[in-house]
């Protein structure tokens, strides 16, 4: 009778203990999600970053690369056309070899939006990681096009991003000269 009560209760520690290992992951999950913040947010956070350090000094090299940083930014989004509002990172799974993520981005380009979501599935072997994208689906301002809706179901399948920011770019640069040029016959 009394190994009966000692299983009993080794049963609820147990039990306890995965309870205690499900909520710590969670807490840990919530920890690493992250979600940027839009351009507004972000100079004000910087602004009120700089009046607080005044005092301190940095390295030289390190304000360079910081400059250099924004600049490249800058160019790349005036390039591109393509700015980023919104983005958020979620950890679904995390092992010693593996981990799957979250992701969902919005932005424009030019004059069109669009959204983003998808799994990024990273896995690490002993020399190298390798880096999958599943369930890409992507929802972007399109009008009635069939030949974008094409071309976005068919990224979706392959899940290839570069190529998608590629022709996105190329398509709402173009789309933006149409509607410029549709509105000064108009």
């Amino acid at each position: 009778m009394d190994n009966s009560i000692f299983q009993v209760y080794e049963d609820e520690i147990q039990s306890l203990e995965e309870e205690i290992k499900l909520l710590a992951e969670k807490y840990e999950d919530s920890q690493q999600e992250s979600t940027f913040f839009s351009d507004e947010e972000i100079l004000m956070s910087i602004k009120s970053y700089q009046t607080e350090i005044k005092g301190h000094e940095f390295p030289s090299n390190l304000k360079a690369e910081l400059e250099t940083l924004e600049t490249d930014l800058s160019f790349l989004m005036k390039f591109t056309g393509i700015q980023f509002t919104n983005h958020s990172k979620k950890t679904v799974e995390k092992t010693r070899n593996r981990t799957v993520q979250k992701h969902r981005l919005s932005g424009n380009c030019h004059s069109l939006s669009f959204q983003l979501e998808f799994q990024l599935l990273e896995m690490q072997n002993k020399e190298n990681v390798s880096v999958v994208i599943n369930d890409l689906s992507i929802v972007m301002e399109s009008g009635e096009n069939s030949d974008v809706s094409k071309f976005v179901s068919s990224t979706e399948e392959s899940g290839n991003l570069l190529t998608f920011f590629r022709s996105f770019s190329s398509y709402a640069e173009w789309y933006e000269h149409r509607r410029c040029t549709f509105l000064h016959f108009k």
